[in-house]
């Protein structure tokens, strides 16, 4: 019968093979590869977890200091040990993207302010799909979530954003740092009260050009519905 108490098992080691020694040899291309990579175990890893009804937190003995016979304590522990190398690795490879990140749009600043000065007093915040934008190769502005509803009379209602929009920023949070979500949710709790610049895509119903728009979104409790936002964002 202890046979049939645990959930399937998964493999000793990680896939992701380990953080390269040096990362500054690598690529922001392979360096979002491997963050990715590590994002996936961590998520195979912390769904075992969930799958024996536990978590990082969770005690592994009995009242009386005994370890528990209805878990399987030993992958339990292996896992919660891998998870925490992970960890590690992830917050590793997110420095050096952030590093890389700031060399990059330094060296944009650096040429920018060498080259002739431009006027602005026409450039609008929305932009037609197609036009040209400064290449950036690491461009923070790629959409990293979706806009899957939203709450009549809410703070997002009323700061304009609109069900199918795309997230391109929300505060300081993007598409390199979001960590599925968990930063917008920090940003939100944060700022309660105040201004959050929310970068938007959105697509025109009557035509096939998106537009790209910065709204002003203020989170509040005080608007009548659940939570501080009054929406729900998807990961894409």
């Amino acid at each position: 019968m202890a046979n049939n108490l645990h959930a399937p098992t998964v493999s000793s080691g990680p896939t992701s093979g380990g953080i390269p020694r040096d990362l500054s040899k690598l690529s922001m291309g392979d360096l979002m590869k491997h963050k990715e990579n590590i994002e996936e175990e961590l998520s195979a890893l912390s769904s075992v977890l969930t799958s024996h009804g536990v978590d990082m937190s969770t005690s592994l003995t009995t009242f009386d200091g005994f370890p528990r016979d209805d878990i399987d304590v030993a992958q339990i522990r292996t896992i919660r040990a891998q998870i925490i190398r992970l960890r590690y690795d992830h917050k590793e490879v997110m420095g050096s993207i952030e590093k890389g990140i700031h060399t990059h749009f330094a060296g944009l600043q650096r040429a920018s302010d060498e080259a002739p000065v431009a006027t602005t007093a026409n450039i609008s915040t929305s932009q037609p799909s197609g036009t040209s934008t400064p290449a950036s190769g690491v461009s923070a502005s790629t959409p990293f979530a979706k806009v899957n509803s939203v709450v009549s009379g809410s703070p997002a209602d009323q700061a304009g954003l609109q069900t199918g929009d795309k997230i391109r920023s929300f505060g300081s949070v993007n598409w390199l740092n979001h960590e599925r979500l968990s930063k917008v949710a920090e940003v939100v709790q944060r700022n309660e009260g105040r201004t959050i610049i929310v970068k938007i895509t959105r697509n025109e119903a009557a035509s096939s050009n998106t537009i790209d728009r910065d709204l002003e979104l203020v989170p509040r409790r005080d608007w009548g519905g659940r939570g501080l936002l009054g929406c729900h964002l998807l990961p894409l």
